[in-house]
């Protein structure tokens, strides 16, 4: 079982687009089962093309 750090999901500040790393985002190149603190620094949204750094947690 994944450990909270890792299944944390993150919300676009700017969209709404909630990434969940069961997921990824095979798209932009990020593999499901990716944490998002190891995507890389210059991914964007892929919905509104927002920096990494404009994501929070997602608090469900």
């Amino acid at each position: 079982m994944a450990d909270a750090a890792t299944a944390r999901m993150w919300i676009c500040t700017s969209c709404g687009f909630i990434y969940d790393p069961a997921e990824g985002d095979p798209d932009g190149g990020v593999p499901p089962g990716t944490a998002f603190s190891d995507i890389p620094e210059d991914w964007f949204c892929p919905v509104c093309g927002a920096r990494k750094t404009d994501f929070e947690p997602y608090e469900e």
